[in-house]
């Protein structure tokens, strides 16, 4: 049975640490039941909920989207893109708010060394490139180990000072010299490599379906808190991995943790109603009601981007057949040709230069460089001077659109006419 263990504080001293922070005492450490001996029983509807918000998100797939409309969405190409503005809505979370297009001209650096960039938007890029790669690792190993959750932390974090398990107490909430005044402390750390075990040995296995095992897993997960740092992006990409792993998406384009983090005081309920410890408790089952739910909002946004999405591909390709009418030229563009792929790619790859360009869709950049210019003149793309003999093109209606779903996804009701976006900090309407 899960448990709350009563602990003695030994307070640390030492210079600018007030005469409250150093007093000792006891306090009160949760030790959550193992997941794969925790009995749980869904109720039916319940059961009958999960499935259809599970049948919701694998429709999502190009082939489900396919077999509703006679044609793919390309959600899966989008991948980048949400996992863009989830990585700019966290940094904006702590403090830093780069607009998209800088955020957009950092990724470029990785591939033309030219471009400059400001420090803020090179940490989101940074957090994107590693959300990608940490998406990878846990999805493709053949089964998750302790190591490789704690190399996903390291790779989150850049650094090995704070990697693995820790080896300290630690909680939330309250002063940051003391778990007395805590609003929750995880399980003491001697316990941290136990939990964790059971943790993965859950996680490899199909107890559950995917949706209640993504819920148990990131739950149990926060609520042992293994790392020094770095516990809430790594709960959240085990969410991603989990749905990965049993094939309810391909990659990590549903914004659940997005739809979570809007949802911030319901999610804090939903994890203290899991770790309710009473005898006969029905906490688990309003933690799993309440992540349901996030799935089924995070399943229709997605579904509403990449429908806006498709609109905008529809109107450029609109764009460029007329201005090709203009030139004189009766046929479509060529579905091999570099200017095509360069559009059908534009939520991906928003901003590009000329060498970045001929890098990706493997051209020259003589090629490249005049299908961006054709772009340009279709009025798809926006020159713009990135730096002295750097030009940039971007695609407007692309960096719109980003942040128009920012904010609603900040929004209470996913709907900013309704609601303004206040779960966290978001860009000014385009």
């Amino acid at each position: 049975m899960s448990r709350w263990l009563e602990q003695q504080w030994v307070p640390v001293g030492g210079p600018g640490i007030g005469r409250r922070s150093r007093v000792g005492g006891p306090y009160l450490a949760f030790l959550p039941d193992l997941l794969t001996t925790r009995g749980l029983k869904l109720p039916a509807d319940l059961a009958r909920q999960a499935s259809r918000v599970e049948q919701k998100i694998l429709n999502l797939s190009d082939r489900g989207v396919r077999r509703e409309t006679g044609s793919g969405t390309g959600l899966e190409g989008i991948a980048r893109f949400l996992l863009r503005s989830e990585a700019i809505s966290s940094s904006r979370i702590e403090g830093m708010a780069p607009q998209p297009d800088k955020v957009a001209i950092a990724e470029l650096t990785r591939t033309d060394p030219d471009v400059p960039v400001t420090n803020v938007a090179q940490l989101v890029a940074n957090n994107v490139s590693v959300l990608q790669q940490m998406s990878a690792q846990l999805r493709d190993t053949e089964e998750l180990t302790n190591e490789d959750i704690m190399a996903a932390q390291a790779l989150l974090l850049g650094e090995t000072r704070h990697s693995g398990f820790r080896e300290e107490q630690n909680w939330i909430g309250g002063s940051s010299y003391s778990p007395m005044e805590a609003e929750f402390v995880p399980p003491p750390a001697e316990h941290v490599p136990e939990l964790m075990d059971d943790l993965v040995d859950y996680l490899n296995g199909a107890t559950h379906g995917a949706l209640i095992q993504a819920a148990m897993v990131h739950a149990q997960f926060e609520t042992i808190h293994p790392f020094p740092d770095g516990n809430g992006r790594v709960g959240r990409a085990l969410i991603h991995a989990v749905l990965q792993r049993r094939g309810l998406v391909e990659a990590p384009i549903l914004p659940v943790s997005m739809v979570l983090g809007t949802w911030s005081d319901r999610y804090v309920h939903g994890l203290t109603r899991f770790r309710d410890d009473e005898a006969g408790s029905d906490g688990i089952l309003e933690w799993l009601q309440i992540f349901i739910n996030a799935a089924s909002e995070a399943a229709d946004q997605a579904r509403r981007i990449a429908s806006e999405l498709g609109l905008l591909r529809q109107e450029w390709r609109e764009q460029v057949d007329v201005h090709r009418r203009n030139q004189g030229k009766t046929r479509a563009l060529r579905s091999d040709s570099i200017e095509r792929k360069i559009l059908e790619n534009l939520p991906d790859h928003p901003l590009l230069t000329a060498p970045v360009a001929a890098e990706i869709f493997a051209t020259t950049r003589t090629s490249a460089g005049k299908a961006l210019d054709n772009l340009v003149e279709a009025g798809v793309l926006r020159r713009k001077s990135i730096d002295r003999g750097v030009t940039g093109y971007l695609a407007d209606d692309v960096f719109d659109l980003i942040t128009l779903a920012e904010r609603r996804l900040a929004s209470t009701r996913f709907d900013t006419a309704i609601s303004p976006p206040r779960a966290r900090a978001v860009p000014k309407q385009p």
